[in-house]
């Protein structure tokens, strides 16, 4: 019998979604499970390897299917970050019993849930940033992801949270400028006294438990006031976001066309400010002469999964009619 069925696989560091189609686009199952990336457990890409080979016969072996009746498959994973790490991931992936695969960081995915052409550049600005870029001729490239300033890594709610907090420790300590998110975030984190406001910002920052998204908020509030600290946080995370999507558009072969830049996560998603946005794109114009189409991602990563499987078992990029099944299919999805 002939492989009749593709698998997408979303793995991030919470949580995965495993689906199944047919070669027809059409919808067979979804599993959505624990996290699978090798960053989390002790054991690193065995435990990999293992979590989501239990997965994914659970997958098959209740639609009576075996790895044999899958043509391809396209994985784009938390920690797949440099080389090192996608070999071993695409080792793991052998493992499985793919034969045909693509293996990734997850930014890729971006790309091919946003863009109908199959390729261009995805800018994910969510808990942190990473920037992935797909040439018209299947090359990739990934910029940053790693979490570190090192790779420009300067977006995110952790970042920018971080950014707001040592803005007020400024304001309050350093002769910084003075700044209207002062009073929000003092009442944001309960501080009972200014004298104490390291502490609990610094207590936050170690344990994770910072409310970023509502540092967020204050944030982008105050810089559509036009408060001078909050701007300049805004201004130098949309230079560095830039920095990367250009980056993407200058080591890849893209030709004279307009190129789709995707915007995916948290924060471009649900950024309440515009000017994050202006200012991204006036620095990715001053850095890049390639024109570029903007979109944010309104659809599930996971889609790009699906339809980079497709486009693997067919050869070319699925037609609009299958990606607009595929992406009904996938949006449905709990």
């Amino acid at each position: 019998m002939d492989a009749r069925y593709v698998i997408g696989v979303d793995g991030g560091n919470s949580k995965t979604d495993y689906f199944l189609f047919g070669l027809d686009g059409r919808f067979v199952d979804h599993l959505n499970a624990g996290t699978c990336s090798h960053e989390r457990f002790p054991d690193g890409y065995d435990s990999a390897c293992r979590i989501m080979d239990e997965q994914l016969r659970k997958l098959l072996g209740r639609n009576g299917l075996r790895m044999a009746d899958v043509a391809a498959g396209a994985f784009g994973l938390a920690g797949a970050d440099v080389p090192s790490q996608k070999e071993r991931l695409g080792r793991v992936v052998e493992r499985l019993g793919f034969a045909r695969y693509a293996v990734d960081n997850d930014s890729f995915l971006g790309v091919k849930a946003g863009s109908a052409r199959g390729y261009g550049v995805c800018s994910i600005n969510g808990s942190g940033t990473v920037a992935g870029g797909i040439a018209p001729d299947g090359s990739r490239l990934q910029i940053g992801g790693i979490g570190s300033e090192l790779a420009g890594d300067e977006a995110g709610g952790f970042y920018l949270a971080r950014r707001v907090l040592r803005a007020v420790y400024d304001a309050l300590y350093r002769l910084g400028p003075a700044t209207s998110m002062t009073e929000p975030v003092l009442a944001l984190l309960e501080v009972p006294a200014r004298e104490r406001f390291m502490e609990y910002a610094a207590e936050g920052s170690v344990k994770r438990t910072l409310p970023n998204t509502a540092l967020m908020r204050i944030l982008f509030a105050a810089a559509d006031a036009g408060d001078e600290a909050a701007v300049a946080i805004v201004a130098h995370s949309a230079k560095q976001l830039a920095h990367s999507v250009a980056g993407c558009l200058a080591h890849l072969d893209f030709g004279d066309e307009p190129v789709d830049v995707v915007l995916a996560g948290s924060v471009w998603v649900k950024a309440e400010s515009p000017l994050l946005l202006e200012r991204f794109k006036r620095h990715v114009a001053e850095l890049s002469p390639q024109r570029c189409s903007y979109m944010v991602l309104q659809v599930p990563p996971a889609t790009g999964a699906v339809l980079w499987a497709l486009e693997l078992a067919h050869g070319r990029p699925a037609g609009a009619d299958m990606r607009r099944a595929v992406i009904a299919s996938v949006t449905g999805r709990p």
